[in-house]
């Protein structure tokens, strides 16, 4: 049960960081995007045309706990966190507080605050090493701590009116699931890449 309980915190803490950031602030994350980054989101959001701020909002609220999130976040953050994996050099596997207070003035100026707090909870909800570190400094630090949280639900409320059959949805859950699977094995590839690399 803790385990669970721990699983929805985290959640929690990403959906938070998310609810804080702007639209102005998402739409740069967004604008900033490469062609390959852009697709993965409209894939994850299932976007048929425009990804904009408003359709991400959306596959947010609804998927907070299918993995929908996760996804978004680290596609979002993906420049952010390469960027934090190379200031970090060889204690970027297991940072202390220190190193993160140390890198993290330098990452806000290149990416904004909006990505560094998304990039941080995807970490903890991603069950990294350093992730009671790094929730520590999302409650506490001056730089990145999130405002006092309101009380909410990660578990998104049931909706009405859909006319889909039981059958459509699941096999629509299945596609995103698939999708989410893919693109969550691209982005670790590309972190170990990056981590590999900066061994060198």
């Amino acid at each position: 049960m803790n385990q669970v309980k721990n699983r929805l915190q985290s959640l929690g803490l990403l959906d938070r960081t998310f609810a804080i950031a702007t639209d102005e602030e998402l739409t740069s994350l967004i604008d900033s995007l490469d062609e390959e980054h852009l697709d993965a989101l409209a894939d994850l959001i299932e976007a048929d045309d425009t990804v904009d701020t408003a359709a991400v909002r959306s596959a947010l609220a609804s998927g907070r706990l299918d993995g929908t999130m996760e996804g978004v976040a680290m596609v979002l953050t993906d420049a952010c966190l390469a960027d934090c994996i190379e200031q970090l050099g060889d204690n970027a596997d297991h940072p202390s507080s220190e190193d993160l207070r140390e890198v993290l003035p330098g990452l806000i100026e290149r990416h904004g605050l909006a990505a560094n707090r998304i990039m941080l909870a995807s970490t903890v909800a991603g069950e990294a090493p350093a992730a009671a570190i790094i929730r520590d400094l999302l409650k506490n630090d001056e730089l990145v701590a999130l405002p006092p949280a309101e009380s909410k639900s990660v578990i998104p409320p049931p909706t009405s009116g859909d006319d889909r059959d039981e059958a459509e949805r699941e096999a629509l859950r299945e596609r995103r699931r698939e999708a989410k699977a893919r693109k969550q094995a691209e982005a670790k590839a590309r972190r170990e890449q990056a981590a590999r690399a900066k061994r060198r």
